[in-house]
């Protein structure tokens, strides 16, 4: 469900409380902000981190800085530096995330990014 309005705001993430996530190796950091199904993340890997899953969720991720590598359970491997970004819909392509340098990322992701079961007629 989408939030009925966002007013807007200013965010200063280093204010933001940072969640820790130990991944297979290394560490992923979340700061967050929900609104309503909407999520919007300041996520930072640690060097080395390697997912501890492969995600089924779909997300909208910038690279702000550093070098991420992702992965399809299919075995293609995507390089990111900074500037670029992925886009996918939930159960799409069953991905996970690794550095070996470390990386900032800004993610978007939410109810939207389900995958639709029925097509609309036009």
């Amino acid at each position: 469900m989408w939030p009925t309005s966002i007013p807007f705001q200013v965010t200063d993430w280093a204010n933001v409380p940072a969640t820790e996530y130990p991944g297979e190796s290394g560490t992923a950091f979340w700061r967050s902000l929900q609104f309503g199904s909407l999520r919007v993340r300041l996520v930072e890997y640690s060097p080395g981190y390697l997912a501890d899953h492969w995600c089924q969720k779909g997300h909208i991720l910038y690279v702000v800085s550093g070098v991420l590598e992702t992965e399809l359970e299919t075995g293609e491997v995507f390089r990111m530096l900074p500037g670029m970004s992925y886009e996918v819909s939930d159960e799409q392509s069953s991905h996970r995330s690794r550095t070996d340098v470390g990386a900032t990322l800004f993610v978007v992701d939410g109810d939207f990014l389900a995958a639709k079961t029925t097509q609309s007629s036009l």
